[in-house]
């Protein structure tokens, strides 16, 4: 899995402040961007953080490209609609050669499973190749392929709704593939605003876990966002 941060709305956590402080200033947003000093845009994002008023954050957006992941993965990720996804198409693009595909560590570490997944791969693959070189569109012979094929994605999201993607898909119960994206995704938007994604993740991370008996019973360290405005 590769996951590159392509492009953020430049100085996120100013932005955010500007939108929430124009609600309240005499003067515009663009006065307020270049002149509001740094503990009065961490003043008003601990305010919206505290306060849950969560719409400001909608104001600034992220768009990361990913690749080496499996349909199964993006199968989940689209679900996520409060987002724009454009994603490698199976209907335009012919495979040539060997299918590129995902294999889970649990049938990898195995090497009856492994042997059995490869073969059934390999089962796919011969049998594609065989559909489009008889004249079968690709869009049709892509009925065949599985959910361990490799695809890539491009993803946009705002900030809101990043917080919100964390929140679901870096929980230990989350599937694997999806939670280490996220992860990775964490850990390139965190140093652009480092204010905002401070206690971003599980729900454990800020506050308590929303699973009740389906819990993991190991939760990931709590962070207090009180101390960070301290």
């Amino acid at each position: 899995m590769q996951v590159e941060l392509l492009y953020h709305t430049p100085d996120p956590e100013r932005a955010i402040a500007t939108a929430a402080r124009l609600c309240y200033a005499p003067v515009g947003a663009s006065e307020l961007m270049e002149t509001m000093p740094p503990e009065r845009v961490k003043s008003v994002l601990s305010t919206i953080m505290g306060s849950g008023h969560f719409s400001t954050l909608e104001h600034a957006s992220y768009t990361f490209a990913v690749d080496g992941v499996s349909r199964a993965l993006t199968h989940q990720l689209v679900r996520h609609r409060i987002a724009s996804f454009n994603q490698q198409s199976q209907r335009y693009v012919k495979f040539k050669g060997e299918i590129p595909v995902v294999k889970p560590a649990t049938v990898a570490d195995n090497a009856e499973t492994s042997a059995l997944f490869d073969e059934a791969i390999e089962c796919v693959t011969r049998a594609y190749r065989t559909l489009v070189e008889a004249g079968v569109p690709a869009e049709d012979a892509r009925y065949l392929l599985p959910n361990a094929a490799e695809t890539k994605i491009v993803i946009t999201m705002n900030v809101r709704e990043l917080l919100h993607f964390f929140e679901l898909r870096c929980c230990n119960r989350a599937q694997w593939e999806i939670r280490n994206l996220a992860w990775k995704m964490l850990e390139l938007a965190r140093p652009t605003a480092p204010y905002i994604f401070a206690d971003a993740g599980a729900p454990c991370v800020h506050g308590t876990c929303p699973e009740g008996k389906m819990t993991c019973g190991n939760p990931f360290p709590r962070v207090d966002r009180a101390t960070l405005d301290q």
